[in-house]
């Protein structure tokens, strides 16, 4: 390619979450179109494996094209969310045949959707001979070695979290308050489909929930922390199958009634529905008991919560958080995400290069304790 800095550049940013797909085009800084197409947790049920999304979504994204008269071969550079290879540092990544691979293989262990954002910019990318990459994939790791270790010989807990957009928010803020990002202290929730709750330490994020594993609460679309005897009871009962599913696209709301779109299950609440206020509360309770034990994390030393993704419409998931948190840092709120930016305005950046290109290791940043025994 020739050099970037010298002409314009147009970038379509992919993004799959747990619950939509979300395209962006960019020329240069500028964003001409965004959208993002809702799927119901039972249109994607009917896909056996992740993977198995990879037609239907590329499909969604040609139709949008198709819709603003936009002809894929005209994009300059392919941008994908990521997440499910091995874990890697944060910054833009290359996409190449091995992070490709590792991603569709999903070696890092977790089979979040945000994998086709990777999987999807390779397709387009070498279907029209272009470059292709992705920012701060899910499971960049900077966690502390407290945050590692469990009581398993050999079974450690690894960062998979909405980490693009939580360190978009956590930047946007610091940059608010007159500072850097390294400056700073945060705690930030990620609330949407799937809800990560994390320690921001310095820059670094150094804790947080497994979101897509089954730990912490419980989402439209997944489990939460579930006790472990009585998860084991169930898998007596079905399968270990349905129990991944479970973790990461098939419980909570979904398990609880039938579909993930909370705005019908909201519309419940507002009605008085005792089952439904009672497992909406009680997902609030839980974010609420995350964002506790990151202050704790944190030493209580918290420049700001940050509330951010789509649930942030919902004015008593903010009132509750406030109710219970307020008293350990302001809260501030960021609805939606700024993921579509941070995407197509970093990699932009490192292609003029003013930030570094990072190439995909083929292995994982940490690797165990095996040198202490554990």
């Amino acid at each position: 390619m020739d050099n970037p800095a010298s002409r314009s550049l147009k970038l379509l940013v992919i993004n799959p979450g747990s619950t939509s797909t979300k395209v962006s085009l960019f020329e240069n800084e500028t964003s001409l179109f965004e959208k993002s197409v809702f799927h119901d947790a039972p249109q994607l049920l009917q896909f056996p494996h992740v993977n198995d999304q990879m037609d239907f979504r590329y499909q969604v994204i040609m139709d949008m094209l198709k819709d603003y008269g936009v002809a894929a071969s005209d994009i300059d550079v392919f941008v994908g969310r990521g997440g499910s290879a091995y874990s890697q540092p944060g910054g833009v990544t290359a996409i190449d045949q091995r992070l490709y691979d590792d991603t569709v293989a999903a070696v890092g262990g977790s089979e979040h959707p945000a994998k086709l954002g990777v999987m999807l910019a390779w397709k387009f990318a070498t279907t029209y001979g272009r470059n292709a990459y992705t920012l701060n994939p899910t499971n960049v790791d900077e966690y502390c070695d407290y945050a590692r270790l469990t009581g398993i010989k050999g079974v450690y807990r690894t960062s998979h979290s909405h980490v693009l957009n939580q360190k978009a928010v956590a930047e946007f803020h610091a940059e608010k308050l007159g500072k850097r990002y390294d400056e700073c202290n945060f705690i930030v929730a990620h609330i949407d489909g799937g809800i990560t709750v994390s320690a921001h330490d310095h820059g670094r994020m150094v804790d947080g929930n497994m979101g897509a594993d089954g730990e912490g609460t419980f989402t439209p679309t997944r489990i939460g922390s579930v006790p472990v005897l009585a998860l084991l009871d169930y898998i007596d009962s079905h399968s270990v199958k349905e129990a991944r599913l479970m973790c990461s696209r098939a419980g909570g709301f979904v398990s609880l009634f039938g579909t993930a779109d909370s705005d019908v299950i909201h519309r419940k609440v507002d009605e008085g529905d005792k089952k439904a206020t009672l497992v909406w509360n009680t997902m609030i309770y839980q974010i609420c008991k995350q964002i506790g034990e990151m202050s704790a994390v944190l030493c209580g030393k918290v420049d700001g919560i940050l509330l951010t993704g789509g649930l942030m419409r919902f004015h008593d998931i903010i009132d509750g958080i406030k109710m219970r948190c307020g008293w350990i840092a302001p809260v501030s709120v960021y609805p939606g995400e700024m993921e579509q930016e941070a995407l197509a305005l970093s990699v932009l950046k490192a292609l003029r290069g003013e930030a570094p290109i990072l190439t995909y290791a083929g292995k994982p940043v940490w690797s165990g304790f095996a040198e202490i025994g554990l």
